[in-house]
């Protein structure tokens, strides 16, 4: 998705990524051209010699309640990537009750999706979701998916249970955008950089997922083909991790108590449901990795989103707090979270954006 500058860059980050040895491609309907651009680069990796079954090609198609529409779209799909079946298929962004709904009724989307697996156009199924744990958990429950695709990472690690579950399934566990959306550590902070030394952020939270067996694939997610080098070096250290790389995460975690002391929140969730509907743990987190860490950067390229994103990014801005006190009493931390919602916003409000596909 971050390689659509241009049809080359697209172009040339999908061959040196096929060169480098990463033979899982990920699109979606959702992501602009990219499947049609997908397409178009495959028909010229195979007239250079590549043969189909070195690669796993996975799309995504949102949930819909009509089973004759996801039929049509997976042809869509199809037609635009050149092949006549794909090796996953997730639906994308099961992240409402109303989603899980449309999944579990017997007329939905996954109505189908079985008849693609019947008849080969679909080797696996699957779902990725940015929702509440509690929504990944009941999809995951109802033993539909082989694959979840999902947020989980070194600075947020709220869906282990998730992960806990996944892994009792024997499902694949695939990990969005550690690089970008987990920090966006392909250009982090100085501050982030010298905490992590003789580590860089990237190779920390990388290692951090692949250390743990039960996590399969994670998504490189590059803007062009430079960003491919530092992953793909990575990507067969699969190893427990080092006394030093322990030490590092050590030195992380006392830099938040340090520098945070107090108004320190820990990401119990706890505080929800908020009347107001503020993302309270979400604009905590972005607050702890801003003071911390100085993620500022991150922190206002996520806060930027709320209000803006509908059901993929939920919640409204700090600043939408009335000081109602619904929130006080279920904190165990005691943390003033008017103030710390405040103060968020005035560090991390920014410039209007639009989101990439926008």
């Amino acid at each position: 998705m971050r390689c659509l500058s241009s049809p080359e860059t697209f172009d040339q980050t999908i061959s040196q990524a096929i060169a480098l040895g990463i033979n899982h491609i990920e699109t979606a309907q959702g992501y602009g051209q990219s499947e049609a651009l997908l397409g178009q680069s495959l028909v010229r990796c195979f007239d250079q010699g590549l043969t189909r079954d070195r690669l796993t090609i996975t799309t995504k198609l949102p949930p819909n309640p009509d089973a004759a529409a996801i039929d049509r779209q997976i042809d869509q799909s199809l037609d635009r990537l050149g092949c006549s079946r794909v090796d996953c298929l997730a639906i994308h962004g099961i992240n409402t009750p109303e989603h899980l709904a449309w999944i579990e009724s017997s007329r939905g989307c996954m109505r189908a999706v079985r008849r693609a697996l019947d008849d080969g156009r679909i080797a696996h199924v699957g779902f990725s979701t940015h929702g509440a744990r509690e929504v990944i958990q009941a999809a995951i429950a109802t033993d539909q998916f082989d694959f979840v695709n999902l947020h989980f990472g070194l600075f947020f690690q709220h869906h282990q249970p998730v992960i806990d579950l996944a892994a009792e399934k024997d499902m694949g566990i695939f990990m969005i955008s550690p690089g970008d959306k987990g920090g966006q550590l392909y250009t982090p902070p100085p501050q982030l950089e010298q905490l992590c030394q003789p580590y860089s952020p990237l190779e920390l939270a990388y290692r951090w997922l692949l250390s743990d067996p039960r996590i399969t694939t994670l998504s490189v997610g590059p803007a062009d083909s430079q960003e491919l080098k530092e992953p793909v070096a990575l990507a067969d250290r699969i190893e427990p991790l080092s006394t030093a790389e322990l030490q590092v995460l050590e030195r992380l975690e006392a830099q938040q108590d340090t520098a945070l002391g107090s108004d320190r929140c820990r990401q119990c969730y706890e505080c929800l449901p908020c009347p107001e509907v503020i993302q309270i743990p979400e604009v905590l987190r972005l607050r702890n990795l801003a003071v911390a860490y100085g993620m500022e950067g991150f922190g206002k390229y996520r806060y930027g989103m709320f209000e803006k994103a509908g059901h993929w990014f939920p919640g409204r801005r700090g600043d939408r707090c009335t000081d109602c006190g619904d929130c006080l009493p279920r904190c165990p931390e005691q943390l003033d979270i008017p103030a710390l919602l405040r103060d968020a916003h005035n560090r991390l409000k920014g410039p209007e954006r639009r989101r990439l596909w926008d």
